[in-house]
């Protein structure tokens, strides 16, 4: 993939084998409803170290979104800190955070969120427009992403003329095209069909390998399996998770 002069994050990541991409302590988070607040996150750590791929599960309100939202500089904790790539992110302002977000974070949702009625290529190039880099350059790096995840001979289809799998490896590839430290996953094969749900986890496997760095969240055992390190949200913390024996 082509990457503009300064900008290989992979390449810094690289440099610093061994040194964490992702390094949380203490994140607390508690919302109020009413006369109850309600504590969601009470005190999490987590380190992640370059080109780990790590699944956090966790039932339906146990905070597991919360944590993406932090991770993804999406909300802010009501205390602890966070470093992304040996920058501390944790007390930017609103600017700042969308900066770094744009530079060193990567999106892969449940939903997708493509833009309707536009191509796979424009799609990809959207995080770029961003970067004010020119069009052409825009495109180029478009077209090598879709092409890495196996899509060089649909950047010209819309998502309706997409399957669903196509269409998640679409949104990995937008995911992809800024060369982020980090990517996130919020339960990326949650609307996929067994087959290409399969095949996204087929791919998932590879971007360990290209240097890439993914936090995931799933409620899935069997997804969270083929990671490299599975931790639960429990309690308002992440714990080891280990597989019941059914």
């Amino acid at each position: 993939m082509n990457t503009p002069k300064g900008t290989s994050t992979l390449e810094r990541s690289r440099g610093l084998a061994g040194e964490p991409i992702v390094s949380i302590a203490g994140i607390t988070k508690s919302y109020q409803t009413g006369p109850v607040l309600l504590k969601v996150l009470q005190g999490v750590d987590l380190k992640v170290t370059p080109g780990e791929w790590v699944a956090i599960l966790g039932p339906s309100g146990s905070g597991k979104s919360t944590l993406l939202n932090i991770l993804g500089l999406l909300d802010r904790p009501d205390s602890g800190t966070y470093i992304i790539d040996g920058t501390s992110v944790t007390d930017l302002d609103d600017n700042e955070r969308a900066e770094a977000r744009n530079r060193d974070i990567g999106f892969i949702f449940q939903r997708f969120n493509l833009l309707p009625r536009t191509s796979a290529l424009e799609n990809v190039a959207t995080p770029l427009v961003y970067r004010r880099l020119p069009r052409k350059e825009r495109l180029d790096r478009a077209e090598a992403a879709l092409e890495s995840v196996g899509l060089a001979d649909r950047v010209s289809h819309d998502a309706s003329e997409l399957s669903g799998g196509q269409i998640q490896r679409v949104a990995i590839a937008r995911a992809l095209v800024t060369n982020p430290s980090l990517l996130l996953a919020d339960e990326p094969t949650g609307n996929l069909d067994a087959k290409s749900g399969a095949e996204i986890m087929e791919l998932f496997h590879e971007l360990p390998r290209q240097g890439r760095t993914i936090i995931m969240i799933t409620h899935d055992p069997d997804i969270a399996s083929m990671a490299h390190r599975q931790l639960k949200l429990a309690d308002g913390r992440l714990q080891p998770y280990t597989r019941p024996i059914s």
